[in-house]
């Protein structure tokens, strides 16, 4: 681990001074690309890890990005019934680094255009743990902060 971020890390971590969100990116040397690894690598509980989603489902162009808790799976169904749309899928891997900018394991809750949908769970905590960039980072924010970030709906979204 070194003192300088890695480029994608240092994005994030300037999205977040943009925003005057006191918020830091941390990289660790262990995998974050699961939710199970980021809890273990941070020392968290999986409920306490955000995950970043990008659906499919609309045709605004506009990316959807469903941040769940760790915990929970995301519900195709509900997420489709939140955007007013008839159906909904998750994006491959290759969509969500296109349609974010980041890779899958490190896609950031914030940062980048798109419509957020955060599950009412995720708001329930102290402090959540979300993508930093990379699949070795996070960031750690509570929930109110990530909502001033991206301007996100909070809506049941998980099975």
């Amino acid at each position: 681990m070194s003192e300088k971020l890695q480029s994608s890390a240092q994005k994030v971590q300037e999205a977040l001074t943009a925003l005057g969100l006191p918020c830091q990116v941390v990289e660790l040397p262990a995998s974050t690309r699961t939710a199970q690894e980021a809890a273990q690598a941070i020392g968290c509980t999986v409920a306490q890890i955000v995950k970043s989603l990008i659906f499919r489902g609309t045709r605004t162009g506009k990316p959807i990005l469903v941040l769940a808790s760790g915990v929970n799976r995301a519900s195709t169904s509900r997420v489709a019934k939140a955007l007013k749309v008839e159906s909904a899928r998750i994006a491959t891997p290759e969509e969500m680094l296109e349609k974010s900018g980041y890779p899958c394991g490190g896609t950031p809750s914030f940062g980048y255009p798109a419509r957020f949908l955060i599950d009412e769970k995720v708001m329930q905590m102290e402090v959540v743990y979300t993508g930093g960039g990379s699949e070795y980072s996070l960031v750690k924010i509570c929930p109110a902060d990530l909502v001033k970030a991206n301007g996100g709906e909070v809506a049941r979204v998980r099975k």
